[in-house]
């Protein structure tokens, strides 16, 4: 009985002594879960903290990924591609044309084998071997001309690429000036909000020391109401602006800052007569007009040689194995000849494509004259905008500083008692205006020179080139 007794206190011992391990075991594994939820709630927050940081974006910057990512340039290289394609076929017709040809063939057949008596096989194994060559000797300048064409496809197809990449900076570049100006008309709006809420507390302030009315209170809140809408108006512009600009872009929806100033220092512009020169030799409309003239000429040319003779050489190299019962041949040939061919007539269908090409002809050539018209009036407009805008921000120059005097004049009179309140608003009035225009003024100006050295044929081919060259 003493025995059992000491065995079941033993007993209560070692689990009383073995509950604190299972205790500190449980403890640990709770620690480690606890570390590893920890380490992966920090991982995630960096990962959106990292994720949540906007991309600052310069003008620069923006022009190298439109370069690389906008969606009109890759198009115009890959048109550069099918045109490449396009010429090595036509180029195809002057070189040798090779085929390689095989055949086996298995036939059965027991007529001759009856007929006969047996003495003919039933059955007949052909093989075939055969190399044919076709090489143009001479075409009348059809193959030539197809040649000289595609090259001027060639040509084409660069003056594609060069018309989209001028497009695509100029399209971000106003794009980029937008948002500078979205953003600034923001900041001009948050600054008079900012400015009526201090008015109001000031109201409120001279409200509690009785030398404002109910009234003064109440305008003043009412004048800081009306001014909210124009602020959510102008964020609502800058975020539009900045997916415009990643539109342009070729981007999908990212966060980015556009860092930049509308500031900028007079440029000498250009005489109309250098503008236009620079325009009729370098944009690329117009150098790819002027190619798709002449192609059609080359086409003229093209439908011309259908009703002339052609010389062609033509060969082969033939090897036979037939095999039939206890019988094999092995047979070769092979031959050579100058083809010639000379059209007669073809139902006035040849006459029928050099009209039609003779028309194509005519008709790019008015295209050219037309833009070239369109090219003169684009420069002079250009030029003009620019002189516009200028004028335009060195007279709201002045017109801002005086208006910021005005207004801190109106304020002191409204101190002093001399002023009303209607003077102070008018006066914070005329100088938002005046910020406003003269914002608008430097981005007219900044995207007229853009246009301006797009109107040139000159926007993005040499950093170092002026208005003026």
């Amino acid at each position: 009985m003493k025995e059992e007794t000491k065995a079941a206190v033993s007993g209560q011992r070692s689990a009383v002594s073995s509950q604190p391990t299972a205790l500190s075991s449980r403890l640990t594994a709770l620690g480690t879960i606890w570390t590893l939820v920890m380490l992966l709630t920090f991982t995630l927050i960096s990962s959106a903290a990292l994720a949540a940081v906007p991309e600052v974006l310069t003008l620069d910057r923006c022009l190298e990924i439109a370069l690389e990512q906008n969606r009109d340039i890759q198009k115009a290289v890959e048109y550069q591609n099918w045109i490449q394609g396009r010429y090595m076929e036509e180029r195809a017709q002057a070189l040798p044309q090779v085929r390689l040809g095989g055949s086996y063939q298995r036939t059965s057949d027991d007529t001759y084998y009856q007929y006969t008596g047996g003495l003919f096989p039933k059955e007949q194994d052909i093989t075939s071997y055969n190399v044919s060559l076709n090489q143009a000797i001479f075409t009348w300048g059809k193959i030539p001309a197809a040649i000289r064409a595609a090259k001027l496809g060639l040509s084409s197809g660069g003056e594609q690429l060069r018309l989209a990449r001028q497009g695509a900076l100029k399209d971000v570049t106003g794009a980029f000036y937008d948002v500078l100006l979205a953003q600034e008309l923001l900041n001009i709006a948050r600054k008079n909000l900012a400015l009526r809420e201090r008015h109001l507390e000031d109201a409120k302030k001279r409200f509690d020391l009785g030398t404002a009315t109910d009234y003064d209170v109440l305008a003043a809140e009412v004048d800081l109401e009306n001014i909210r809408p124009q602020v959510i108006r102008m964020e609502n512009a800058v975020r539009t602006a900045k997916k415009r600009l990643l539109f342009h872009l070729g981007r999908e929806e990212a966060e980015i800052e556009v860092q930049g100033t509308l500031e900028s220092d007079p440029v000498e512009l250009p005489a109309y007569e250098a503008a236009v020169a620079s325009a009729a030799a370098r944009r690329p409309e117009l150098t790819n007009q002027r190619l798709l003239v002449q192609g059609y000429e080359e086409l003229i040319h093209i439908a011309k040689t259908d009703l002339r003779p052609r010389l062609d050489l033509v060969g082969g190299y033939n090897k036979l194995n037939l095999a039939s019962g206890d019988t094999e041949i092995n047979a070769t040939a092979w031959n050579a000849a100058v083809v010639l061919a000379f059209p007669i007539f073809d139902g006035f269908r040849t006459q029928g494509k050099v009209m039609q090409a003779r028309s194509n002809y005519e008709t790019a050539k008015l295209d050219e004259a037309k833009l070239r018209d369109q090219v003169t009036l684009e420069v002079r407009a250009a030029l003009d905008a620019v002189r516009e805008a200028r004028m335009i921000v060195e007279a709201l120059e002045g017109t801002v500083a005086q208006a910021e005097r005005l207004l801190k004049m109106a304020e002191q009179g409204l101190d002093f008692g001399v002023k009303t309140r209607l003077d102070v608003d008018d006066a914070r009035v005329n100088l938002t205006q005046a910020r406003a225009n003269r914002a608008s003024a430097q981005h007219d100006y900044l995207v007229s020179l853009t246009t301006l050295r797009w109107v040139q044929g000159v926007l993005g081919e040499d950093a170092d080139a002026t208005v003026a060259e």
